[in-house]
């Protein structure tokens, strides 16, 4: 992953972090969680050479894992360096947050110490944010802690080395390590949480003397997991029912052990997650969903079902693991509307604008001939008659101009017959009745000249004012866009022709108005172009049309009338 300052992230970055945090967390076994780990590293956060140390029960830290060099990996994997060697790295350096960051000015006295680690060349840095070849940086990972304690003991630490771009990480690299460091360390407790799990039930069944010792060890597991557990009734009527919960869980949801036990999870899941919840299988079945706190409020979870048997014949039980996720679906959101609107105004960006125009239009042309649509009729009333054995058993539909289009099972269908609720547009220029969705694009009459005289702080002071006053003036459910520079784009559906004008009328009132910034009163006008989307154009089309539209009104004002004062 590219390290950046901006604000801005490519989506196609944040998909192969996402996409790494999932892999890590749905490896088979620890083993495949550190290599998972490790690979992550190289394939989503951009860095060329990753390694994993893991804390040993005796504190002296081995290297687990590696990414990004075969030859280094041969010659490190499996070594131990000693728990001192690793606190005196990691209490020297810069600190990025939980990053520890060495650079080669200082890492020279490291090199005789018991530190596995591999040796790069390269040339030295051409400049101060150049990454050098004897720059170290770690990432430690601590296991979740408790209230007021936000690291939890250490179980491990991330190397990475060599940045693709060949940089210093900036606020978004760093951020991201810090972040994925703090995803591996729950992946690498929950798989050690899962191992320990999984040695308890084969003992439970294989070893009927050991029994007293297994359910020890099980309710260890259970009761000190670093996230929520809860076994519930599986089968009968009261299937479902949470029967036993740990601290970590009560913690989460707000709630004492005994309330927990008069619930089951559907009776705590969020309403618009009932379905995901159903859908989630009792055996193996993960989702990710909203729980409800006693506060009223609502957490994300991780919520991952497995089955557990008392006895070898006795009744089985449905073991719940419910993981906190609620700061990584924060973080989420923020990316994901970050990449879709605009940093300055807070208004959607032309991409979102797309996006929201195209989910409203289909292929289909306004008006779809009468014999098509005959056609088709005919296709319903075979397909509810005929049984469905040969792909030449449905007639094929040709519209008036004789061209056909296939109506047979696996054929694509024409999207004038789907259940899609087609998008209409008056069709002459006098108010017919027809409502639709008006596009109105909205350009800023003497902007520019601001820009000039003023500077940039003033113009965007103005943007951003009437950024304001065009979202006060749209109902609720309407969409107010800034497509970039003083362009502004508004859609509004249910309107006719009459409607429209009145809206831009009512708008350019608005936006002619004073406006203080940097000091001074400054006035700006606008022209609008309406246009009208309808199913068979494309967003372009229908944002060319009112673009058009507009130019059209602004040649049509004399040049001293198209600014406000």
């Amino acid at each position: 992953m590219e390290t950046e300052s901006e604000p801005y992230v490519r989506l196609a970055s944040l998909r192969q972090l996402h996409q790494a945090m999932a892999d890590m967390n749905t490896a088979r076994s620890l083993a495949d969680t550190l290599q998972t780990v490790a690979d992550g590293v190289v394939t989503a956060l951009g860095y060329e050479l990753a390694c994993v140390n893991l804390v040993r029960p005796d504190g002296d830290l081995v290297v687990a894992a590696f990414a990004g060099n075969a030859a280094a990996e041969a010659l490190i994997t499996g070594r131990v360096g000693s728990r001192a060697s690793w606190e005196r790295r990691l209490s020297m350096g810069e600190t990025w947050g939980d990053l520890v960051f060495i650079p080669h000015t200082e890492g020279w006295v490291l090199d005789d110490d018991d530190v596995p680690q591999w040796y790069t060349d390269g040339p030295a840095p051409r400049f101060e944010d150049e990454w050098h070849p004897s720059d170290r940086l770690f990432a430690p990972m601590y296991a979740p802690g408790g209230q007021g304690n936000p690291h939890g003991e250490l179980i491990g630490v991330l190397s990475v080395d060599r940045p693709r771009n060949g940089r210093l990480p900036g606020a978004w690299g760093r951020e991201a390590l810090q972040m994925y460091a703090f995803q591996a360390a729950i992946a690498v407790s929950n798989a050690r949480l899962r191992s320990n799990m999984q040695r308890a039930l084969v003992r439970l069944e294989r070893e009927q003397q050991a029994l007293r010792a297994s359910e020890e060890s099980f309710r260890q597991a259970f009761e000190y997991a670093p996230s929520g557990m809860a076994i519930a009734e599986m089968g009968g009527e009261q299937h479902g029912r949470i029967l036993r919960t740990n601290d970590a869980l009560c913690r989460l949801l707000g709630r004492p052990s005994s309330a927990m036990r008069r619930y089951s999870f559907s009776d705590l899941v969020h309403p618009e997650d009932i379905g995901t919840l159903l859908r989630t299988s009792a055996e193996g079945g993960r989702a990710e969903l909203r729980l409800g706190r006693r506060d009223g409020t609502y957490v994300w979870v991780s919520l991952r079902n497995s089955v557990v048997a008392d006895t070898a014949d006795g009744p089985r039980f449905l073991l719940t693991h419910v993981e906190d996720i609620e700061e990584r679906k924060r973080r989420e959101l923020q990316l994901a509307h970050r990449a879709s609107h605009d940093s300055l105004t807070g208004l959607p960006n032309s991409a979102e604008l797309r996006s929201r125009l195209a989910s409203r239009l289909c292929r289909r042309p306004q008006a779809a001939h009468p014999a098509a649509v005959d056609a088709y009729e005919a296709y319903e009333s075979f397909e509810a008659h005929e049984p469905q054995d040969a792909a030449y058993a449905h007639p094929a539909a040709y519209d008036t101009g004789g061209h056909g289009f296939d109506l047979r099972p696996g054929a694509e269908p024409y999207d004038a017959y789907d259940h899609h609720v087609h998008t209409v547009a008056p069709e002459s220029d006098r108010d017919d009745g027809t409502k639709g969705l008006a596009v109105l694009f909205c350009d800023l009459d003497g902007f520019k000249s601001i820009n000039d005289r003023f500077g940039h702080n003033a113009g965007d002071a103005v943007l951003i004012e009437v950024a304001r006053r065009l979202s006060r003036g749209v109902r609720d459910g309407d969409t107010v866009a800034r497509l970039g520079g003083d362009e502004f784009v508004i859609l509004a559906d249910g309107l006719g022709r009459a409607d429209a004008q009145d809206l831009a009328v009512r708008l350019r009132s608005e936006i002619i108005q004073p406006i203080r910034a940097e000091g001074r009163a400054m006035r700006v006008g606008a022209s609008f172009g309406i246009g009208w989307a309808h199913c068979g154009m494309t967003a372009d089309e229908v944002l060319k049309s009112a673009d058009e539209r507009m130019y059209v009104e602004k040649r049509s004002r004399p040049k001293q009338h198209r600014r406000a004062g």
